[in-house]
């Protein structure tokens, strides 16, 4: 009968301490408090937050200056006209040039080019007995640069080289232009803008030149053998 009685007091005093674990108030260091209410809107403020512990990304950098000095490489493509008395023979001519220079100050540039357009007499001879041809060109020239931004620029350039019709000997001297079967003197100038890309290497350029070209004036004749060219460049700076 103690042995009874025994078990079940120290029953009870287990159960007593279990009762007052659970209603004991908890350290400061892991007590947590409910939030306070707002007395401006009555709703419950949200809890600070602290400092985070992982570093902040670093701001985007900015785009990278354009190159403005180097070895530039540029491609054009447009048309060609032709005034005076070829411009009666021969319509406008698709064209490409292609030209090399060497930026070695930011507004100065001294270059060489080479060129194609493709053309014909359809303009004198119909299109029945047309002769069409390529014409091509070479030379070199300087560019100077003024600029209005970081990635605006416009340019002015001068150049002189040489220009010839590929044709059989004799395909051009019927109609007086016998001289433009071989290369002869020309001389002009050309004004654009280039517009400089995110890419710092690349450029985009619209552009329209003039040119004196000697050997595609009439033969025996008055004539002003000027050329008109425009078209858009894609400029890439090593």
């Amino acid at each position: 009968m103690r042995r009874f009685l025994a078990s079940i007091l120290l029953g009870g005093l287990l159960v007593a301490r279990a009762s007052e674990a659970e209603t004991a108030p908890l350290p400061a260091s892991v007590r947590t408090t409910a939030p306070a209410d707002d007395p401006a809107t009555g709703s419950p403020e949200l809890p600070q937050t602290e400092a985070s512990f992982f570093p902040e990304a670093p701001a985007e950098a900015p785009p990278p200056l354009p190159h403005k000095k180097g070895l530039v490489l540029e491609t054009r493509l447009g048309g060609l006209a032709f005034f005076g008395k070829f411009g009666g023979v021969a319509p406008a001519a698709p064209w490409v040039q292609t030209q090399l220079g060497w930026e070695f100050l930011k507004w100065l540039m001294v270059f060489g080019y080479g060129e194609l357009a493709f053309t014909g007499t359809s303009s004198e001879t119909g299109e029945l007995s047309t002769t069409y041809f390529p014409l091509y060109g070479f030379g070199g020239g300087a560019r100077g640069t003024a600029w209005v931004s970081d990635r605006v620029a416009l340019f002015v350039q001068g150049n002189a080289g040489a220009m010839s019709a590929i044709v059989p000997r004799d395909t051009l001297a019927f109609l007086g232009f016998g001289n433009a079967e071989k290369p002869g003197f020309s001389a002009g100038g050309r004004l654009g803008v280039e517009w400089y890309q995110v890419d710092h290497h690349m450029a985009l350029s619209l552009g329209v030149g003039l040119r004196y070209a000697s050997n595609f004036k009439i033969e025996g004749g008055s004539d002003v053998p000027l050329m008109l060219d425009a078209g858009a460049a894609l400029r890439y700076t090593f």
